[in-house]
């Protein structure tokens, strides 16, 4: 027998290989796979850039908040600024973080997209350009060879087609033989069939391995053709992959702020300010300002002098409509000076003034502390505090000074007096805050 047929050779051994028909798909949706890399990458850059926006926005509105608490509070002094500087490195940080997502958006996103937009052109039946031209550049290159493969595929058949008849006639002519009811003419005839499939057989293999052969010598210059397209894809793909790592160093260098050096700036100052902060500075100037160390007009016998100015103020005003005595504030130079350092003081001393000025009679300092006094004496509005009437602001009105009241248009408050002559009346705020405020500037309710 020419050849030996194998059941099993019919099963051809299916590989996973780019050289099988069709198996440069894979290479091609690789280029529809970057162009949704490229829209994954910008989400991604889009999301960032939001949180950055949003931490910044948090820490605005944290270092606002937490402004207003320290200026209005009671601390003082060098410590009170180094508080404050915390403040101040939150917004600088937030206006860090906010550059930060202008980068990331204005900048990292749109090269994305300018880059995306550039390399991928879309057809108008749907797809890219690039994709189309990807695959139909394989096709050509694997036409030729697909072919042969396929002559080869058939005589392959033929071939084990005709070993499976000539290994049939064998056997029966094999079995005739031995057979005694088996005529000399069927024998004959049966012995004829089996050179036939010999024959039959062996132009099969003969052409089988002719359609090997041409494979085969086709098989270099497929390869080559076929490599020449990949490279054309490894080539467009080795542009997005060297462009995403370019767009990541950037991101990367918008996100460290530790390399900005006006990052680093905000640090080496808030530091800086509060290693200033001196305890004995603070308790200097607490001692000047509101202590033994204060300027006092200690009483002493005066003859009559026509030549000094008598000056009512409007605390002392309102104090008459209450207690019905009307006290002098004689202003002297020395009384200027002070005053001018008493004007540049923190938020506490604010209140300290406005207390120290508005202390009634010996008989009020003795009274107990109604709780709402920060510096253990008495309020001087503390008798109001269970009666007035309900008015509402009609314009918005800034406190001049320490004593005044500032409120907004809209705004309601308790009056707790009739205005005096001057045209000012006590007054209360709906968070506690007593003062004096202009009284055309309010109306019932």
């Amino acid at each position: 027998m020419s050849g030996i047929y194998d059941e099993s050779g019919s099963l051809e051994e299916t590989t996973d290989s780019f050289w099988e028909i069709g198996n440069y798909k894979r290479a091609v949706k690789r280029i529809d796979d970057g162009h949704r890399l490229c829209n994954d990458l910008m989400n991604c850059i889009q999301e960032r850039a939001k949180i950055e926006k949003s931490y910044a926005q948090q820490l605005t509105e944290w270092s606002k908040r937490w402004r207003q608490l320290i200026e209005r509070g009671p601390q003082y002094g060098t410590v009170e600024e180094a508080w404050l500087a915390v403040m101040t490195e939150a917004e600088k940080v937030s206006e860090l973080h906010q550059d930060v997502k202008n980068n990331l958006f204005n900048e990292d996103f749109e090269k994305v997209k300018n880059w995306q937009k550039d390399s991928y052109h879309k057809q108008m039946m749907g797809g890219f350009k690039e994709t189309k031209e990807a695959e139909e550049s394989f096709k050509k290159a694997q036409k030729p060879w697909a072919k042969k493969l396929k002559e080869l595929e058939a005589s392959k058949k033929s071939f084990h087609m005709a070993c499976k008849e000539e290994k049939l006639a064998s056997i029966r002519e094999a079995n005739s033989k031995v057979d005694a009811s088996v005529t000399a003419d069927q024998l004959r005839k049966l012995q004829e069939k089996l050179d036939k499939c010999k024959q039959d057989s062996q132009k099969a293999k003969e052409k089988y391995e002719k359609a090997l052969e041409e494979l085969n010598n086709s098989t270099p210059h497929y390869m080559e053709n076929m490599e020449q397209v990949f490279e054309q894809c490894q080539q467009f793909e080795e542009k997005r992959l060297t462009f995403l790592k370019e767009v990541l160093l950037d991101v990367k260098r918008h996100l460290n702020l530790t390399e900005d050096q006006s990052y680093a700036m905000v640090y080496r100052e808030l530091e800086h300010t509060i290693l200033s902060a001196s305890a004995q500075e603070d308790l200097k100037w607490f001692s000047n300002v509101h202590g033994p160390g204060m300027h006092m007009n200690w009483p002493k016998f005066e003859d009559y002098n026509p030549d000094l100015t008598h000056n009512i103020t409007k605390k002392e005003r309102s104090r008459k409509g209450h207690n019905g005595v009307m006290l002098t504030n004689i202003t002297t130079a020395g009384d200027n000076v002070h005053a001018g350092e008493r004007g540049s003081v923190s938020s506490y001393d604010k209140k300290q003034a406005y207390m120290a000025s508005t202390e009634g009679s010996d008989e009020d300092r003795s009274a107990p502390n109604s709780g709402n006094d920060t510096n253990g004496g008495s309020n001087p509005f503390d008798e109001d505090v269970d009666r007035g009437v309900r008015v509402r602001a009609l314009y918005d009105y800034e406190g001049q000074e320490q004593d005044e009241l500032s409120f907004r248009a809209g705004d309601e408050l308790t009056k707790l007096g009739e205005e005096d002559d001057q045209g000012w009346c006590n007054g209360r705020l709906d968070n506690g805050q007593l003062g004096l405020y202009p009284a055309n500037y309010v109306g019932p309710i």
